[in-house]
């Protein structure tokens, strides 16, 4: 009996132990740092995640523990070497940190995890992953910096203006090459490996990766030109960086003679650019560690016993194009036995001063390839090629003949000028070419000087950006609204290039910060930017000036045309933005200090009635404009700068209130509560007309409603948005910013006709005129002027999701963890569906709008709760798949709020149906 009573005891105890049942759910989408089995890790205790799939698809299924187990190969993991987590009682999923043994420079990490369902079930191991760990220790890096000795180190002078093309381009593209032998069977071979700013890696003749423009692009070290740029920012800022990779070449390498090589290119370390200047000429930088099968090993690294030759990229700049001339072409350059007697010794080059870190995010790739749809020949050998949607990347020539030095010559079509592209045939059989080291961007192509009849098959657009995932799926019954949802998502996978966002992929490719912050929320929306949103936030930490807080216009500093107040905020809103959707404790922890030191600065700028309006003057005394921009590119007049300001002021006050609280900052939670608070009550005092009842047009009224305005004043101010839209004809009259919070504000104040209304114009100003004109993406202003392929404006289509459809996150719950419905249907809908893959699995909600009834059905992932508000009328019958909902399994009723039903659920997919008792 004590036996058996012990058991009984234990059982209720732990429940998990003893059960003989498969837990109903499944873990997979296993992540380290955000990526599936990188690479290259440098972090010291990575941090890992899974989903949870619901084999059963039964209600409320969660997981109420978890086993990591790590080792140091696969065939280990029933017997890890590193860690055993044990089984640890919690429900968490995401970012959980690795507290094995400690990690050394370049350890093969392999784990797997294992999960118990809510009644104690544990599931089989998942699939194993895989991560390795990058050079943790500086003096590990025995290699040197080598480059073209035809080359110095300085960088390419800049030209004398934003639009000038320079004086001279670079030199053609160095091959470097060096040839070794290897005595036994080879075991493993692993290469880290880096080139500035962009390179391709070759071992025996091969490219070992289909990365493209790697590294991502950082602030790589101080540079000289800086303080000559128009934008003067002094070049102090918290971290340089610069970034290097890891390939596992063991299947290339074998025992004996083998060769290793990198093309460079000159990207944004020597891009020869008005606005910013470049660090030095290209630079390679690698070390390769080979072990063989009896457990020795080589050391490869990048020396003086290098070779150098110009290869047949005669030109690449990354503003200016590409010229190929394949009669340069040196046949197995990255192979055995070349005889490379008459290439030259490699110089030795100048380290970059940033610190160098593994490329824990994902690179450049070839996303999509598209055919033509149109060729129309206009003269001979001259062709005009239509590819049907504007894209950033190249153009393939795809197995074509012609004569030895016979050119030919590419312009690319679109709006603004994305550099030159020419090729120059060898003319010995097919020939195929590619560019490299740069993109372009064209809806359509004109080819000049075509040397035969030119076919489809010949050209295929190749359209080029980071790796990210579409995590999303939006559609409603109003096909304008999808057209303009395709449109926004082109326009910001174009300008996604080096893990930052660009303003337009083709003037500035220029990653602005207030471009980003606004459109920040739209983007996580349809996508997986986790890495992506990790780095780039990084990016953002890394370039705010230590002596002042400042946060400059772009991250990584390229000065641009300018910003403001708003765009230092991205780094209180990104931050923010990315703990509500993804539930990443350690971002706020990382961007906290920070963000307090841009409120430091803006503090300054801070009047005794609590306005925050920024006047920054140069040396000479003179406003300087292009610091201290307010709103950007509104249809009309501009919303008041210093009301810009304040709101912005306000709006990092709000957020690093939340933040402290978060982070058991209680007093700091309660002074910068009291600063948010004060500021709105100065706003409202200094900008509201009290004889015309408004914050003004423009945009004025959105931000005081998005922050709140007295109870006295509500009325008048939401009538006065109102009154603005019909005079406006029903359209919006707002810039970037006061478009980020337009829609949703229209919505959250019981305006979503009209918020429906503006949207589903199809004149200017609005987004469905774009759609209605043509254009395949956003544009950077209303009308026609500027660039076509602006992303920014997309920041206002966050209404499609969280209002429209109805999907929240709750950042007292973040994550999705807890997820709030709440749609606001239109009668002009008939429906709305929105799906994202969340941290913690797919969560969506679809409905459906009749005269006769109206359907919602959402879907919770495992482990997450959901608040449900379905709107009733006066006699409204609420049912759950087909029966009473109060009755349902995993529903209870928690109250009536206005004409809303509100029901609380847990994980699961359900189906509510409301009809009207006549």
């Amino acid at each position: 009996m004590v036996y058996k009573l012990g058991f009984l005891l234990l059982l209720i105890i732990n429940p998990f132990i003893y059960s003989n049942e498969e837990a109903k759910i499944v873990p997979s989408q296993l992540t380290c740092e955000y990526l599936s089995s990188p690479s290259v890790v440098d972090v010291l205790q990575p941090r890992l995640g899974w989903k949870n799939l619901n084999s059963s698809q039964e209600r409320g299924q969660k997981q109420t523990a978890y086993q990591v187990r790590v080792a140091s190969s696969e065939d280990k993991l029933n017997n890890p070497d590193l860690w055993d987590s044990q089984e640890v009682e919690s429900a968490e999923s995401i970012r959980i940190l690795y507290k094995g043994k400690k990690l050394s420079s370049r350890q093969e990490c392999w784990w797997q995890v294992r999960v118990w369902d809510r009644d104690g079930n544990v599931s089989a191991w998942s699939k194993p992953a895989h991560w390795r760990m990058g050079i943790l220790d500086k003096n590990e890096w025995k290699a040197k910096w080598i480059g073209a000795p035809w080359q110095g180190e300085e960088a390419l002078p800049r030209p004398r203006g934003p639009f000038e093309k320079p004086e001279e381009y670079g030199p053609p593209a160095p091959f470097l090459r060096k040839e070794f032998e290897l005595n036994k069977e080879v075991e493993k071979a692993v290469a880290y490996v880096t080139g500035l700013g962009y390179f391709e890696f070759y071992a025996n003749g091969e490219k070992v990766s289909d990365n493209v423009l790697v590294p991502n692009q950082t602030n790589y070290g101080h540079r000289p030109e800086l303080s000559k740029t128009s934008i003067n920012v002094p070049d102090d800022f918290t971290q340089y960086k610069a970034m290097y990779l890891a390939y596992d070449i063991t299947e290339y390498l074998k025992k004996g003679r083998n060769a290793v090589g990198s093309i460079l290119g000159n990207g944004f370390y020597n891009p020869a650019k008005f606005w910013s200047g470049g660090y030095g000429t290209p630079r390679f930088y690698g070390q390769i560690y080979v072990t063989y099968k009896d457990g020795t090993g080589e050391l490869i690294v990048s020396d003086e016993s290098w070779k150098a030759a110009k290869s047949p990229i005669l030109m690449d700049m990354v503003y200016y194009g590409e010229i190929y001339d394949a009669r340069e072409e040196i046949p197995g350059w990255a192979n055995v036995g070349l005889d490379d007697s008459d290439w030259k010794n490699v110089a030795i080059r100048k380290a970059p001063e940033g610190q160098l870190v593994a490329h824990t995010a994902n690179p450049d790739k070839v996303m999509e390839r598209i055919e033509p749809i149109s060729i129309v020949k206009t003269g001979e050998g001259n062709y005009t090629v239509d590819f049907g949607v504007e894209i950033s990347g190249w153009v393939r020539l795809n197995n074509v003949e012609g004569p030895a030095g016979h050119k030919i010559d590419i312009s690319f079509i679109s709006n603004q000028y994305s550099g030159e592209n020419s090729y120059i045939f060898k003319g010995n059989g097919l020939e195929t070419y590619a560019p490299r080291f740069n993109w372009f961007v064209f809806s359509a192509v004109e080819i000049t000087n075509w040397p035969v009849e030119l076919k489809a098959e010949h050209l295929t657009a190749e359209a080029v950006y980071t790796y990210v995932e579409e995590s999303a799926d939006f559609s409603t019954s109003n096909q304008l609204f999808n057209n303009i949802n395709k449109i926004w998502r082109r326009s910001q996978v174009d300008n996604m290039h080096g893990g930052i966002v660009s303003d337009c992929p083709h003037r500035e490719r220029n990653g602005y910060t207030g471009d980003g912050q606004v459109a920040c929320a739209t983007v996580i929306h349809n996508y997986d930017v986790r890495n992506f949103y990790f780095k780039w936030i990084g990016d953002m930490l890394d370039s705010q000036v230590v002596s002042t807080g400042y946060v400059p216009n772009c991250s990584p500093w390229q000065p641009g045309c300018g910003g403001g107040v708003a765009w230092g905020a991205a780094i209180a809103i990104m931050p923010w933005e990315f703990y509500k959707h993804y539930g990443a404790l350690d971002m706020l922890e990382i961007s906290y200090e920070p963000i307090k030191g841009y409120i430091g600065y803006m503090q300054d700028w801070v009047s005794e009635e609590g306005i925050m309006f920024s006047q920054r003057r140069g040396e000479d005394g003179e406003l300087l404009k292009w610091f201290n921009l307010g709103e950007w590119a509104p249809p009309g007049e501009f919303v008041r700068d210093d009301l810009v300001h304040t709101f912005y002021y306000w709006r990092c006050l709000d957020i690093v209130a939340k933040m402290a609280k978060i982070l058991g900052e209680q007093e700091e939670h309660e002074k910068f509560q009291s600063l948010a608070e004060e500021t709105k009550k100065a706003f409202s005092k200094v900008f509201y007309d009290k004889e015309k009842g408004t914050y003004g047009d423009a945009g004025g009224d959105i931000f005081a409603l998005k922050m709140g305005v007295p109870d006295y004043q509500y009325e008048k101010v939401r009538n006065s948005l109102v009154e603005n839209i019909k005079q406006n004809d029903g359209h919006l009259d707002t810039g970037i910013f006061g478009t980020r919070y337009f829609f949703e504000v229209l919505a959250e104040n019981g305006l979503q006709k009209f918020a429906y209304e503006v949207m589903n114009k199809k004149t200017e100003p609005g987004f469905g005129h774009w759609v209605e004109i043509g254009s395949t993406t956003t544009r950077e202003h209303w009308d026609e002027g500027g660039s076509h392929n602006h992303p920014m404006f997309g920041g206002g289509l966050v209404w499609f999701y969280q209002n429209l459809a109805g999907m929240n996150a709750d950042p007292e719950n973040p994550g999705y963890r807890h997820i709030i419905f709440k749609p606001q249907p239109v009668d002009d809908l008939e429906y709305v569906s929105y799906k994202n893959d969340t941290p913690y699995g797919e969560a969506g909600i679809t409905w459906r709008n009749n005269k006769h009834n109206f359907g919602i059905n959402i879907v919770v992932p495992v482990g997450s709760t959901a608040t449900v508000y379905i709107p009733v009328g006066d006699n409204s019958i609420i049912e759950e798949k087909g029966k009473d909902a109060e009755t349902s399994e995993m529903v209870t009723f928690v109250k009536m709020e206005g004409r809303y039903a509100i029901y609380k659920v847990e994980s699961g997919t359900y189906d509510f149906a409301v009809e009207e008792n006549e």
